[in-house]
């Protein structure tokens, strides 16, 4: 039901920021804990960070924390990733996705498997070149 956009991808110079944008439609978006991953070619999918329902709880894999922010504004029905300090390594297809169930808590947050969220995004292609 849940239908997912992703936009704000581009190309950037090693140390700049990006912020990516999801647009979500189908309903239930404010009732699902929603999450950013990535893909590079080659590679598997990796978790980059999760939000609960209303931003109450967030979690963000080591190797973002500190760089990245995840956000939502569920009256746009909209979840952002800003993204600052980019290097050569952030380069991936960057998804959304909106976890499997309408379950609360921190335990959906903090479990970063992707086999966890059922919808998903295009993706949008982040490039930074150093």
């Amino acid at each position: 039901q849940v239908q997912l956009v992703e936009s704000g991808g581009g190309l950037v110079q090693a140390g700049d920021s990006l912020t990516l944008s999801c647009a979500a439609s189908g309903g239930t978006f404010s009732s699902r804990a929603m999450a950013w991953f990535r893909q590079a070619p080659g590679n598997e999918r990796e978790f980059l960070a999760a939000i609960s329902q209303i931003g109450r709880f967030t979690y963000y894999a080591d190797f973002v924390k500190g760089r990245f922010t995840i956000a939502r504004d569920n009256a746009k029905n909209t979840l952002f990733l800003q993204m600052d300090s980019l290097d050569v390594e952030d380069t991936a297809v960057y998804f959304c996705a909106a976890h499997r169930t309408t379950r609360a808590g921190v335990a959906v947050v903090l479990n970063r498997e992707a086999s966890e969220y059922s919808y998903w995004g295009q993706g949008t292609q982040v490039t930074v070149s150093s």
